[in-house]
């Protein structure tokens, strides 16, 4: 029987650019690592996840730990830290406080609620003891720790705060947003007190900024 008709073709997926197919299997990576951590994910999930083979995967990253740390590179970029650390520079010129306390906080927990699957994958990082909780906070973390600790350590020589350890003073600051956000975003938290993320934040700063105590204890120091 004569053919008067081309036989249809199956019509294939146009091919990705090389950019392309990478952030592919960076976003596929995220997704895995955040529900398995590294050491309970391998290449052949990750590729069968992105449809594609695992030799796809090695011509990209030559091995998952290639593949780990390009995660960071990628959201660091895409978090475009240095307009992040302009703003805060803009509220400490003014030596706005509680508007700069505010920031970061918010910061913490946008971060949290937006990089969920981000967040949940340096979590199993630290859990596993693995580099990338290191690289994240070597990058990210310790230069926004001490930037924020040189102003309250200026701004406590200048009386505006508490004459305590400025560390400890970051520490309080960033704990609350910290908590806070984990607990609702990253653990999973089905109840959690005090209304939305604003609600809260404006609860928390007010903690920080008056205290709990209405009427202060005496120094504690040497009692029994």
């Amino acid at each position: 029987m004569a053919l008067d008709q081309a036989t249809p073709r199956a019509h294939s997926q146009p091919r990705m650019s090389g950019d392309d197919r990478r952030r592919q299997l960076i976003e596929v990576a995220i997704d895995l690592f955040s529900k398995n951590g590294f050491a309970g994910t391998t290449t052949k999930e990750i590729a069968a996840a992105a449809g594609v083979t695992e030799a796809i995967i090695f011509r990209h990253f030559a091995t998952k730990q290639d593949l780990y740390k390009a995660i960071l590179d990628y959201k660091c970029g895409e978090s475009s830290i240095e307009n992040w650390m302009d703003e805060a520079q803009v509220l400490m010129d003014a030596e706005d406080d509680i508007g700069l306390f505010r920031f970061l906080i918010e910061k913490m927990v946008s971060f949290s609620r937006d990089e969920t699957k981000f967040a949940r994958l340096l979590a199993h990082a630290a859990l596993e003891g693995h580099e990338l909780a290191i690289m994240h906070h070597d990058q990210l973390a310790m230069p926004i720790g001490m930037k924020f600790k040189d102003y309250i350590a200026r701004r406590q020589a200048a009386g505006a705060i508490r004459g305590t350890d400025a560390g400890i003073v970051l520490l309080a600051l960033a704990g609350v947003g910290c908590h806070y956000a984990n607990q609702k975003y990253v653990y999973r938290q089905s109840k959690f007190p005090g209304g939305d993320d604003d609600c809260v934040i404006d609860g928390l700063l007010r903690i920080l900024q008056e205290g709990l105590l209405t009427q202060p204890e005496p120094n504690v120091q040497g009692r029994d």
